[in-house]
């Protein structure tokens, strides 16, 4: 863990218009910010320039472009790794979680709680295939992950097709055309790859604290599809 190492794609593109995730947040950046101190077409010319200004940013990066040139790459310091806290107190400090129920509660048992999920050949939003050894998925995403015991009290089987709507006040995302498959998870809870369920998700729900969306814990409900659709 925490190893940086240097990697190159190596298919073809699909497009000659196909970009790189740098030049895509780039784009997006110069057009958000015309009067932005950055020249960001300059950084996505030579990645080195994207590592100089990591190297001044994040600690552990020191000499960035000469050691992601080692065979191996590098590790990044974690002091934690060595029984090091980096605290006042010198110790561990650990934090009270107050529930994943603390802000939205419903009484409605058709509610569940939906996390969103990558699968194995995924790396964030980017997906390089439609197999996920994790969970034993392979060939597709449009997948729903049930617990038993939900799948029998709410009447669905594994294979069904349902659609997943979100059970927030005022937001009408739908999921549509998603395979129920029966799976380990918490009852209460279901899961769903991402960014395909973020339709699900309200912009403005998010924690109050961070400002991060809430995509671990999103009221949903199933809607059982008509036969022959």
């Amino acid at each position: 863990m925490s190893m940086v190492h240097a990697s190159s794609g190596r298919l073809k593109p699909a497009s000659p218009l196909l970009r790189a995730e740098p030049a895509i947040v780039a784009g997006i950046a110069s057009a958000t910010l015309p009067d932005s101190r950055v020249d960001w077409h300059a950084l996505v010319a030579d990645y080195d320039r994207i590592r100089d200004l990591i190297e001044q940013t994040i600690p552990g990066f020191e000499h960035y472009n000469q050691r992601i040139r080692q065979p191996g790459g590098f590790r990044m310091p974690l002091a934690a790794t060595e029984r090091q806290w980096l605290t006042p107190t010198g110790k561990a400090t650990f934090s009270v979680f107050r529930g994943v129920r603390e802000d939205v509660t419903f009484d409605d048992c058709q509610v569940l709680r939906l996390v969103t999920l990558r699968s194995h050949d995924q790396y964030n939003t980017t997906i390089y295939a439609l197999d996920d050894r994790y969970r034993g998925v392979f060939g597709r995403r449009d997948v729903l992950f049930m617990n038993a015991g939900d799948m029998a009290r709410l009447g669905v089987e594994h294979g069904d097709v349902v659609d997943i709507v979100s059970a927030m006040p005022g937001h009408d995302g739908v999921l549509a055309n998603i395979t129920v498959v029966a799976f380990n998870i918490a009852p209460g809870a279901v899961g769903a790859y991402y960014p395909e369920a973020n339709v699900l998700i309200p912009l403005d729900y998010s924690d109050k604290q961070s400002g991060t969306p809430s995509y671990k814990s999103a009221p949903v409900r199933i809607r059982h599809r008509p036969q022959g659709e």
